[in-house]
């Protein structure tokens, strides 16, 4: 069996290492504190903590699961430690940076790539229970990732591999996704408070909707779960939406997302409704 060492036991580190020890016995554990490694091994139920790179036993893996600032710093650190050897595979979890922060270690031997999974770690002992299913993203080194396939594997996840270069683009479709949502949503329940809704009420009416229009993507796909007044060309509808927007942030994001929105309706609507209703949103 392939043998892995975390380094940066954080919440991705140690839910990682704790779904992957039945399959890959954990070797080290290495925290910026001894004390922090023997947090994460107490967690992941396996491994030796470590203080140093130097501590580190042997390992056919390597997770370097420390913040995108500090990859490329730890990756000269690790190269420089002499603990990676010729044919070892290194790997990181960011989602917006590419496994070439580790050439590095690519020039002492080891094969390198980068696995993000489209995973919250917000809560280590809940991920764990929670992961199946979750797509994994892998760029890199060929061997790297043919490795790492498998790895995602053992974990319950389900890996794809991105174009070459195509890590920042994936990393925006997926904040576009979550962090977007959520700044949405809370644009859409100010809006409704202008209505005179309650904040508890403001939120259920929004979440319900957004739930439920979410549903409706997943079994139908974007274009065909579009509805509203931009899909009927109600000029005048919009218009009085414009109107009451009186936050210039949400007044710019609905004539952002209006314009996006006429693009993905495409001939559902006529020419001329296209550019009528352009011409509001300009």
């Amino acid at each position: 069996m392939l043998t892995l060492n975390i380094i940066g036991p954080g919440r991705l580190g140690k839910s990682i290492a704790r779904l992957a020890q039945p399959h890959y016995p954990i070797a080290g554990v290495c925290a910026s504190s001894l004390a922090s490694s023997r947090d994460a091994v107490a967690f992941i139920g396996a491994g030796q903590a470590c203080a140093t790179f130097a501590d580190l036993p042997s390992a056919d893996l390597f997770l370097l699961a420390v913040p995108d600032a500090m990859i490329v710093e730890k990756a000269i650190e690790l190269a420089e430690s002499g603990v990676v050897q010729a044919g070892n595979v290194v790997f990181h979890a960011s989602g917006a940076s590419e496994a070439s922060l580790l050439l590095p270690l690519k020039a002492v031997g080891a094969f390198i790539a980068s696995m993000h999974p489209a995973f919250s770690f917000a809560d280590p002992a809940r991920a764990i229970n929670t992961f199946v299913g979750t797509l994994c993203a892998l760029e890199g080194d060929s061997k790297a990732c043919s490795i790492l396939h498998d790895f995602a594997r053992a974990l319950g996840g389900k890996p794809f591999y991105l174009a070459e270069g195509g890590k920042a683009a994936y990393h925006a479709s997926l904040t576009m996704a979550a962090n977007f949502l959520v700044t949405l949503a809370d644009l859409s329940i100010k809006t409704a408070q202008q209505a005179g809704i309650s904040d508890e009420i403001a939120q259920s009416l929004v979440m319900n909707l957004m739930q439920q229009t979410l549903e409706n993507i997943k079994a139908l796909g974007p274009a065909a779960a579009l509805t509203g007044p931009i899909l009927r060309a109600d000029q005048a509808t919009i218009e009085k939406h414009l109107a009451v927007l009186n936050n210039k942030v949400s007044y710019r994001c609905y004539q952002s997302l209006g314009l996006a929105t006429i693009n993905l309706a495409g001939d559902q609507l006529s020419v001329t409704q296209q550019f009528a209703l352009s011409q509001i949103f300009s």
